[in-house]
């Protein structure tokens, strides 16, 4: 079981709240064509990158609020790798548990070049020497021409496998992260044009074939970043975080999401023995029960109540990057005593509604024991799944990304 010295970093439970995480927008600044995003380098708006100073005062806010977790995150953080690196240092000087970031890639781009390899060990130990934990590369299709080709960024998928050894020599073990999108395996891109069936088949057999793709690339976890086609259709959410689009490769119907997260939920088990995948199957069992059977019984949103997102161009706070209509000002202005009820469903933004599905239950317990007990009578298999996943995260040391996957741990969840 998991024991209570897992939960050690966790005090926020005593309190009744979670664990508190913010996400800060390091930059808005990108040099990848990703169909996806609003911050593409074709997009014409003024860019916005925080400056050290702004940086290092959100930090030391978040150290006294008692935030656990902090990501940076962009546009493309690695554009701006010295203030970035500073950044991450400071957190970890400051007693941050939590520090990940991420990238698109780019200077994993292996065109023949001689000094590919000093150029990644430059990176990896710039990362190595702070206290870094987790760093996610963003890889979208078991394809390696089709993720190419969509990112704009020639030779990265090479670059990559060839750059994870350097990494994982000195000691960073970074996790592939999937935008879920339709041409996740190449193309043609995945339509419903044969009904929910084939629609379903499709992506399963998608999900599997990008599972074998990354581990055979030396990959040793996973995440997977869901559809937030909600962002461009729900009048209630103005994004602040235009990690978003209208273009139909990543929109998707509810009926679409439903299937999508049917699919991801079945197809997790038969390689979590391999490599470690940080999608909680929870979480998906309850997005798939909102979207395909309208049962939306799902725990809402902590944003805005543990969680936080800052963003580039005014350094203000949002409950999430979607709820750009709910400026709550500066995060060192930000009154987090306050109680507030969790309430949003609005999106899908797996970086506040995972944890807070994980959270959900520990807190229903300590707020209203009857109450969950009478949740937990009425939905046995979410009670199932919650343990398996926090069994699961236990055996992948919660997905420490400075270390490497223990597979005797693993060995348990295979198919």
């Amino acid at each position: 079981m998991v024991r209570l010295k897992d939960l050690k970093h966790f005090g926020a439970l005593t309190k009744k709240r979670a664990p508190g995480q913010l996400v800060v927008q390091l930059t808005d600044q990108c040099n990848a064509r990703c169909p996806q995003c609003g911050m593409r380098v074709m997009e014409k708006f003024e860019r916005s990158t925080i400056s050290p100073d702004v940086g290092k005062r959100i930090i030391d806010s978040a150290a006294a609020k008692g935030i656990q977790a902090i990501s940076f995150t962009g546009g493309e953080p690695f554009l701006e790798i010295e203030l970035l690196v500073e950044l991450i240092d400071y957190a970890g000087q400051a007693g941050i548990q939590f520090i990940r970031t991420g990238t698109n890639g780019f200077f994993f781009r292996y065109l023949g070049g001689e000094n590919f390899k000093d150029r990644i060990k430059k990176v990896a130990d710039l990362l190595a020497a702070t206290q870094l934990r987790n760093l996610w590369i963003s890889l979208d299709s078991s394809n390696p021409g089709t993720h190419e080709s969509m990112r704009g960024l020639s030779g990265v998928v090479d670059g990559i496998e060839k750059a994870l050894p350097i990494f994982h020599e000195r000691g960073i073990y970074p996790s592939a992260n999937l935008g879920i999108n339709r041409a996740l395996a190449g193309n043609p891109i995945i339509n419903r044009t044969n009904g929910d069936d084939d629609f379903y088949e499709q992506f399963l057999n998608a999900f599997n074939r990008y599972y074998s793709f990354i581990i055979n690339r030396g990959f040793t976890m996973a995440n997977a970043c869901y559809p937030m086609s909600t962002a461009g259709h729900d009048r209630s959410i103005k994004s602040v975080y235009a990690a978003d689009s209208a273009a139909n490769v990543i929109n998707f119907s509810n009926a679409e999401k439903g299937l999508i997260y049917k699919a991801l939920f079945d197809a997790i088990p038969a390689f979590r023995s391999r490599i470690r995948i940080f999608s909680p199957r929870t979480s998906l069992y309850s997005l798939w029960k909102a979207y395909s059977k309208g049962d939306d019984d799902s725990y809402p949103c902590r944003g805005g109540i543990d969680f936080f997102f800052v963003d580039a161009k005014e350094n203000n706070t949002y409950p999430c990057g979607y709820r750009g209509n709910e400026d709550l000002g500066k995060f060192w202005d930000l009154d987090m005593q306050k109680t507030v009820e969790a309430h949003c469903r609005k999106c899908d933004w797996e970086c506040f509604r995972d944890p807070s599905e994980l959270f959900g239950p520990l807190l229903h317990l300590l707020k209203t024991p009857w109450g969950y007990v009478n949740k937990a009578i009425h939905d046995k298999r979410a009670v199932k799944l919650w343990i398996e996943d926090l069994l699961y995260y236990r055996a992948c040391e919660f997905y420490d990304g400075r270390k490497p996957p223990d597979y005797s741990r693993l060995g348990k969840y295979g198919p």
